[in-house]
């Protein structure tokens, strides 16, 4: 079964405290969504696996280790997921990026996708998905699809904030795709939005709102 990852590190939680402030500007936004994201990120790479090496230090040789073997890619969701994508890749910058746009049908709040753009050697890589808010967990779920259909099997998603029943559509679709995030709230409003969330996340990076 998926597993969700709460990153209840002081400063993470902090920061969230800052993103949910309503009168926090979008600069300052942007750059909370990303300092957390990158907190995220070390957390979610924590099982990367190491190799042992020799390396001359400016005094002696030293056995120290090194990432071995696994490629990553990140895969934000647009255009949202975008905010995050500057955090991860400072703590991985030999990463690939791939792009998935999903839109949220206003009648149906099901997720319609109109674009995607991935790593060709996607299939070899491990995938974290990136996307500020897991809600529905409808975005999730058909970025997930979208991305085991290229061949991916080791996938990894990474919110900020989530609501239960987004990290339940997630487990019961992909039970294989564990989810980080920073917090979970209570749950969803009528119109499908996390209570008491931070808003629209997309609007508060860019500006438009």
């Amino acid at each position: 079964m998926s597993e969700l990852h709460i990153i209840d590190h002081p400063l993470v939680q902090h920061k969230m405290s800052l993103m949910r402030d309503k009168n926090t500007g979008a600069k300052e936004f942007r750059e909370l969504v990303s300092e957390v994201a990158m907190f995220i990120c070390y957390e979610a790479t924590r099982d990367l696996p190491l190799k042992e090496i020799e390396l001359e230090t400016p005094l002696a040789v030293a056995k120290t280790k090194i990432i071995s073997g696994r490629k990553l890619a990140f895969v934000p969701i647009l255009r949202a997921g975008l905010g995050m994508i500057d955090g991860v890749t400072a703590l991985v910058p030999a990463a690939k990026i791939g792009h998935i746009g999903l839109f949220r049908d206003p009648e149906t709040k099901q997720a319609v996708q109109y674009y995607s753009k991935l790593p060709e050697d996607i299939s070899e890589r491990d995938v974290i998905i990136i996307d500020p808010m897991l809600a529905t967990g409808f975005s999730a779920c058909a970025a997930i699809d979208e991305i085991k259909k290229q061949g991916a099997k080791n996938i990894k998603f990474m919110c900020i904030l989530c609501a239960p029943e987004g990290v339940e559509a997630v487990q019961k679709a992909h039970p294989d795709v564990d989810i980080y995030a920073a917090a979970q709230d209570a749950g969803l409003n009528e119109e499908k939005y996390i209570v008491p969330g931070i808003g629209d996340a997309g609007d508060r990076i860019f500006g438009t709102k």
